[in-house]
């Protein structure tokens, strides 16, 4: 895929510095990316389900016991990721520990798309998907020619906290539409390191048996890197109406 020195046969390695069997690493990398994909595939399930079943939202957006259950959705993640780091290697607990935690995220995703337009909602679903794919095969390229990315940690980390202290700023004191277009700027870059970051440390940092980890430390960067770029397409798609 890469030229003369293809991964899967075995020619050169992933990482110059692994010390394990690239081979044995490729069905890892493969079962991280296909749960990814299907927490990816039912979020935006659940989500549709939410918004778009009228039934479903209304019971969410009128009554008092919806009202609850939202607060409650808005709990579950982190109720259930304790145990989840806990049981990650104990088959098949984790996969519906990983359920739990996928549908109610994906429940208030739903919720949240219903002050966002359809169309700001589907392309930005599309950009990411295009993003993601296009990262992912760029840090394996560039990690196949023994790029270490390691060093971004701190300054991510960095840029991470001035983009929550800007956030309360907007909950706060909260600013026209040009702010939220550069907070959803600012986000989608960090969120765009720590995907990179991330994909770079799967064979770094995880061993084989840590796959739902991996895949929850990816998942849990998609979706915020997903609504900064909402927000972007949300301030484009208004000031075109307008």
């Amino acid at each position: 895929m890469f030229g003369k020195g293809d991964i899967e046969s075995g020619g050169s390695t992933l990482y110059p510095t692994l010390l394990e069997s690239p081979e044995l690493r490729w069905p890892f990398i493969l079962k991280v990316y296909s749960i990814l994909t299907f927490q990816l595939l039912l979020t935006i399930a659940v989500a549709s389900v939410v918004v778009f079943v009228h039934p479903v939202a209304n019971f969410f957006v009128n009554s008092k016991l919806g009202y609850a259950l939202y607060i409650v959705l808005l709990f579950v993640p982190f109720i259930t990721s304790c145990p989840l780091y806990a049981y990650h290697h104990k088959h098949p607990l984790n996969y519906f520990l990983l359920l739990i935690f996928t549908v109610a995220l994906a429940s208030s995703i739903g919720l949240t798309w219903a002050f966002f337009s359809g169309k700001a909602i589907l392309v930005s679903v599309i950009s990411t998907i295009a993003v993601v794919f296009s990262l992912t095969l760029y840090t394996y390229w560039a990690a196949k020619r023994g790029h270490d990315f390691g060093s971004l940690d701190r300054f991510l980390l960095g840029a991470l906290l001035v983009l929550i202290l800007f956030a309360l700023i907007l909950v706060l004191f909260p600013l026209d539409k040009l702010s939220h277009l550069i907070y959803g700027c600012l986000g989608a870059i960090i969120f765009y390191g720590y995907i990179f970051i991330d994909t770079d440390n799967l064979n770094k940092r995880f061993s084989n048996d840590e796959y739902i980890l991996a895949s929850i430390s990816l998942y849990l960067n998609v979706i915020p890197f997903y609504f900064c770029i909402l927000l972007i397409f949300t301030y484009i798609c208004s000031s075109t109406n307008e």
